[in-house]
């Protein structure tokens, strides 16, 4: 065992498997990008109390699952455990709910969650996220959702269900918690369980014990208890996206981790990484800007785990990204075919072409060898002798084949076969 390893639950993505990580992580903000999104790119750490304030004391998150520590000037300062509250504060800091609106921004990077780490629940995630800032309409709600999925089958991943459903808004949801609190008082819970019924009964709905899911099967849910508002703005949802060719399932037990959900709620489920299925998932946040001390805005977002999706790939037999690390791979024999070859990768790599070199003057097999492991498909092969007469050896390495091409035209050839 090597003296330092990793932190437990925090993966390492090495080549070739790093170009995959790329792959997921750029599909899914180009279909964001296409969706006119700017990128936002925000703190790795931020003020414990946004975290606390923005997604809720309630939520296992804010309380057994940050990284919450005292910095140098003995301020509680957090490694963020999700994306949106960090954009809320950004954009009320920056003025920018006073531009056009809805503020559209996408961002990507690391999350932190101090769970127990499993296969897909890792301590460090990785999420790409958009947030769409300032108007309440059913419409963007649509959009949202269908970004998340063009995303995903943009990376040929089609082994995923949209669940959704409507957690109400502030007309029907007091009415709502007290209907649920009622139901839940007159069931046995244990202590932890029913202090979480105090503070968010909806909490108690996303219990996995079984015994608890037992006890609640006949809860009263609030898809049943919706305001007249609220269910035209669900069936509104719902309508745009049969429009959209966006298929879901309702599921109206459905709880999401953070507590500043209101309306539409959202996850994607992919059965084929068992228990930690969710690949990714968002909802309508009305209040979380006044919460934090900005406008009285409303907003709709999600988090996709890259991670999940990377898995999730892997259920279904995908790859995406290429393997390979170059498409040309020079091999110089000697001193002055160096110093041409260097040249040549170059101006390869100026023509936005991934070429790269034998370095560390290896003989013919061993560079050939490297050429290979590269998974390059062109080889330029060169002695000094090759020089001396202009020429440079252009190999294919899938048919072995190989031709000898003017040193001032190699360039211009290797684009011709890479086009």
């Amino acid at each position: 065992m090597t003296e330092f390893q990793a932190p437990k639950g925090v993966p390492d993505y090495l080549p070739p498997e790093s170009a995959q990580f790329v792959a997921v992580r750029h599909g899914l903000l180009e279909a964001a990008r296409v969706a006119g999104y700017g990128y936002i790119e925000l703190p790795i750490f931020e003020d414990t109390a946004l975290f606390a304030r923005g997604v809720g004391e309630s939520t296992d998150v804010v309380s057994k699952e940050m990284y919450t520590f005292a910095d140098r000037g003995e301020r509680s300062v957090t490694l963020r455990p999700e994306g949106t509250a960090g954009v809320m504060r950004a954009v009320i800091e920056h003025g920018v709910d006073r531009g056009p609106l809805p503020a559209k921004l996408a961002y990507s990077g690391p999350f932190f969650r101090y769970e127990r780490p499993q296969a897909g629940r890792y301590r460090q995630l990785q999420q790409v996220g958009i947030e769409a800032i300032g108007i309440d309409d059913p419409a963007l709600d649509a959009e949202v959702i269908a970004v998340a999925d063009a995303g995903f089958r943009s990376l040929g991943l089609d082994g995923f269900r949209l669940e959704l459903t409507s957690l109400g808004d502030d007309t029907c949801r007091p009415q709502y918690r007290e209907l649920l609190q009622e139901f839940l008082f007159k069931l046995d819970l244990d202590d932890e369980t029913r202090r979480r019924a105090e503070i968010n009964p909806l909490r108690v709905l996303d219990d996995k014990r079984p015994h608890v899911r037992e006890m609640t099967a006949d809860a009263p849910l609030m898809l049943d208890h919706l305001s007249d508002v609220a269910k035209a703005h669900f069936d509104t949802v719902l309508a745009h996206l049969d429009l959209l060719g966006v298929p879901y399932v309702i599921n109206p037990r459905m709880v999401r981790g953070l507590d500043y959900y209101t309306k539409t709620t959202f996850e994607f489920v992919h059965d084929g990484l068992g228990a930690q299925s969710g690949i990714g998932g968002g909802g309508r946040y009305d209040g979380l800007m006044r919460q934090l001390g900005g406008k009285d805005l409303s907003g709709i977002g999600f988090g996709l785990g890259v991670d999940r999706t990377m898995l999730a790939l892997k259920a279904e037999g995908k790859t995406v990204g290429t393997a390979s690390s170059v498409d040309v791979f020079a091999v110089p024999l000697g001193d002055a075919a160096k110093l041409s070859l260097v040249k040549v990768v170059a101006e390869l790599r100026a023509r936005g072409v991934r070429a790269d070199l034998a370095y560390g003057d290896r003989g013919l097999k061993g560079a050939m060898r490297a050429a290979d492991r590269s998974g390059a498909s062109v080889a330029l092969v060169a002695g000094d002798r090759d020089i001396e007469a202009g020429t440079v050896g252009v190999k294919d390495l899938l048919t072995g084949e190989q031709v000898d091409v003017a040193a001032d035209a190699v360039v211009a050839e290797v684009l011709s076969r890479l086009a």
